[in-house]
């Protein structure tokens, strides 16, 4: 029995809450997987997957082996790093994953990194933040960016690098296109915003919180404040106003990425003023591969802060 791979199936398994689906990110058979699993149980003698049609969960001994598999994975993986790179040059996969709103910035993030470390292989993924720290938690997630505020996971430490402190616009067609790009308007309430027909994030993402309780404080009924659409991709936000007659509610490193955009027009949102942190989060204590320390090292360069100056918050207005 291959014991790494077997570990790399469970973990799998867990992931995807379904054998099929975990055997096809894996390569191999969904048979294949079943009898690794199996001899796994073998080995160690406990039953570690619930039986059943389909999939249900693990045992509360499978949860342990379930730790002690993610923290053998990454331990690999930050030894294959330390062997394969030289000083100056790493080289290996690094995962990091943001909130929605905040992939344009992470995005941003990895590939300045990968120009400047060609050797490093960044995977960008976009979660909620309750998938985001479940991330954290098992070590799948190498490189949180999310919101700071909500770093208060049970059983682990975070340490966080704050990144900056968003600020909210609301997006719409301009009456006119401007010359050459997206035309930052006067400043609008959050009262007025409210009487739109807005598009914004699905109840379960944080930024929908932040916006919802905005509204709230600015005195609009609930009734009022339904939107006309929802949906779980930033994308869609940006272009449903583009070819739709919805506005939207965005953070300045949203509004960024669609800043090419000239018939497009944000207002910067008041009363209240809403402001919320975003930064990298990395669980405390665990050994950094090569690849995380060029990244944490990249992120305190000026350039990288520059970056984040022009692209996020007021958007250097």
């Amino acid at each position: 029995m291959n014991l790494l791979a077997s570990m790399r199936y469970l973990v799998a398994l867990n992931e995807h809450k379904h054998f099929g689906r975990a055997a096809q990110a894996c390569h191999i058979t969904q048979p294949a997987l079943s009898n690794a699993l199996r001899a796994l149980e073998s080995e160690f003698g406990v039953v570690i997957v619930k039986r059943a049609r389909v999939y249900v969960g693990l045992t509360h001994e499978g949860e342990r082996v379930l730790a002690t598999a993610q923290r053998m994975l990454r331990d690999n993986e930050v030894l294959l790093q330390e062997l394969r790179s030289e000083a100056g040059d790493p080289h290996g996969r690094l995962r990091m994953a943001a909130v929605p709103t905040a992939i344009p910035m992470l995005s941003r993030f990895a590939a300045m990194l990968q120009q400047r470390h060609p050797g490093i292989v960044p995977a960008v993924l976009s979660m909620s933040s309750q998938d985001l720290e479940t991330g954290l938690e098992s070590l799948s997630v190498d490189l949180a960016l999310g919101y700071t505020e909500r770093m208060h996971l049970p059983g682990i430490k975070l340490t966080a690098w704050p990144q900056s402190i968003e600020h909210y616009f609301l997006l719409r067609r301009a009456k006119k296109a401007s010359a050459d790009q997206l035309r930052i308007g006067k400043p609008m309430t959050w009262a007025v915003a409210g009487k739109l027909p807005l598009c914004l994030l699905t109840p379960d993402m944080h930024n929908r919180t932040i916006v919802d309780q905005a509204l709230r404080e600015a005195g609009v009924p609930a009734a009022n404040a339904s939107p006309a659409i929802e949906t779980n991709s930033v994308l869609t936000l940006a272009l449903a106003v583009s070819v739709g007659t919805v506005s939207s509610v965005l953070p300045g490193g949203m509004v960024a990425a669609v800043r090419s955009h000239r018939e497009l027009e944000a207002l910067p949102l008041v009363a209240p003023e809403v402001r919320t942190p975003i930064g990298f989060m990395t669980q405390e204590g665990v050994r950094p591969s090569r690849a995380l320390d060029a990244a944490l090292a990249f992120m305190k360069t000026p350039e990288w802060q520059s970056q984040v100056q022009q692209h996020s918050g007021t958007l250097g207005e």
